[in-house]
């Protein structure tokens, strides 16, 4: 029996589902519902219906969770869906997605829960995207394009949604159009700051450069989509930092980054992850796909790494790692080129894997869509003793991880970092070895 969108259900609600939804079962019907609890009685509202599957949210919980908290704000601005939830549960939550996503889709079960490391819950972002609409800047609510205020999310530092206040004033006071986003960067400690403005076609870039002088704004760039390339307004268009890249020697790494750079969003939990992929890759050759500004490989050579090669075809943060990897010429190479573009290259001039190479370690971090079939191909081909593969989307993850153990590598660990509390996300940090 169909469902029409806008009626009312009351649901059971079973366990965490991929995204931020909770599974529950209407007369046998898989229901995607938000703003619930796993052992949570709710009416729901049905929003869609798409491929058996009925998407809900939940309008009235009858019989509430023990976890259940008040999430402070617009739980559904800028993917805060877990923000009800008390942060231990969450935590517990993720660790589930992990293991049924990896039992499903990966077919590789898990005897016990993953461990997830844990992070602040307020002012963790040190990189956001805003979307800016009629002067206003904000992220957007979790399945549309309404604009909702960042502030009260808490995910930002109060300095930062104190910045975001003053930009709009000096939008307002300026009369400014045509801003369509603006790309944040800060460091760690939150007192360096640049930002990336992203202008429509036909738009004057020169008036925003008014927005340099929103404190502490070190460095503004902006580019206009009917136009290539990138203006500097302002300033230094990246911000350093420093960062121990051992829990017991006292190596450190400085690195550069701009505003448009791919980069780990969580100042608390930069260093613990570092230290945790750091701590998985024995003596031998490195090398880091997907390396984006260096943060894997390049700590590695700070630590006294000897054979390090990183892989990155973005031109932005490749110029980054560029400059970062200086100080450890020449132990380390670099490879402006992309993944598959250097797995290529490598097989033509070494042949198929040779005993020696297979002793080393791949790291990987790929986007969201998880390895490319020519990549999955050429890291298969090169054979490395071992991979570290850190990953942003359970999904894919699962999936590559079933193609890596069907070549005959076994998963020796998985573990999860929370990098987004009170969001749906969680990264994962997996080691699979021949």
């Amino acid at each position: 029996m169909s469902i029409a969108a806008g009626s009312e259900i009351t649901l059971e609600i079973e366990k965490p589902a991929v995204g931020g939804r909770m599974l529950a079962r209407h007369d046998g019907q898989v229901v995607l519902v938000w703003g619930a609890i796993p052992g949570e009685r709710v009416r729901a509202r049905v929003e869609r219906s798409g491929k058996g599957v009925l998407f809900a949210e939940s309008t009235e919980v009858m019989v509430p969770s023990a976890d259940r908290r008040d999430p402070g704000a617009d739980w559904r601005c800028g993917g805060n869906v877990f923000a009800h939830i008390a942060y231990e549960r969450q935590l517990r939550l993720k660790a589930e997605i992990i293991r049924d996503s990896l039992g499903r889709i990966g077919r590789v079960p898990l005897s016990a829960l993953p461990e997830v490391l844990p992070s602040p819950e307020r002012g963790y972002r040190m990189r956001a995207r805003l979307h800016a609409r009629d002067g206003r800047l904000g992220f957007f609510r979790e399945s549309s394009h309404q604009l909702c205020d960042a502030g009260p999310t808490g995910q930002l530092l109060s300095s930062t949604v104190d910045w975001i206040d003053a930009v709009e004033r000096t939008i307002a006071d300026m009369r400014l159009s045509g801003l369509v986003g603006v790309e944040i960067a800060e460091n760690i400690p939150g007192d360096q700051r640049t930002c990336h403005l992203e202008l429509q076609g036909g738009s004057k870039i020169a008036p925003w450069a008014a927005i340099a002088d929103t404190a502490p704004l070190i460095g503004l760039s902006a580019s206009r989509a009917d136009r290539q390339g990138i203006e500097t307004l302002a300033g230094v268009t990246s911000v350093t930092d420093q960062l121990r890249v051992g829990t017991v020697s006292s190596a450190a790494l400085m690195l550069r980054r701009s505003s448009r750079a791919f980069f780990q969003g969580n100042r608390f939990l930069l260093e613990p992850l570092v230290q945790l992929v750091g701590a998985l890759v024995p003596s031998g050759f490195v090398v880091d796909l997907y390396a984006g500004v260096g943060l894997f490989g390049l700590s590695l050579a700070a630590a006294g790494m000897e054979d390090v090669t990183l892989v990155e075809g973005d031109p932005v943060s490749g110029a980054d790692l560029l400059v970062n990897a200086e100080p450890f010429a020449p132990r380390v190479t670099v490879e402006r080129c992309s993944v598959e573009s250097y797995l290529r290259k490598a097989r033509e001039s070494r042949g198929d894997a040779d005993s020696a190479r297979r002793e080393g370690t791949f790291i990987m971090d790929p986007p969201r869509t998880g390895l490319s079939k020519e990549a999955l191909g050429g890291v298969l081909r090169a054979g490395p003793g071992r991979i570290v593969y850190i990953s942003c989307d359970i999904a894919t993850f699962s999936r590559d991880a079933r193609a890596l153990l069907d070549a005959g590598y076994e998963l020796s660990g998985v573990s999860g970092i929370d990098l987004f509390p009170n969001t749906a996300h969680v990264e994962t940090v997996a080691v699979f070895v021949r």
